[in-house]
């Protein structure tokens, strides 16, 4: 893997989008200078991958039984 490119804030600034899109598509980190000192890291975001089967494991709380009474006593005509 090579040295990621380094680029001035103010070229940065000014080519910022397409600059996001060759690290998208690359996948190289980028490297923002100012005054010649690295202030920032662009790097790509990984893929998401969504598993369809699971996805909601866990998510789910069990009641014991949900058509009971309650144990309070209410007036419903309030």
């Amino acid at each position: 893997m090579s040295d990621p490119v380094r680029i001035a804030a103010g070229e940065f600034k000014t080519r910022c989008l397409k600059l996001l899109d060759e690290v998208a598509e690359t996948g190289d980190d980028l490297i923002v200078t100012k005054r010649g000192r690295p202030v920032a890291r662009l790097v790509p975001m990984p893929a998401e991958t969504c598993e369809l089967f699971g996805a909601l494991g866990g998510s789910v709380v069990r009641e014991d039984d949900i058509v009971a009474p309650v144990d309070e006593t209410w007036d419903a005509a309030r």
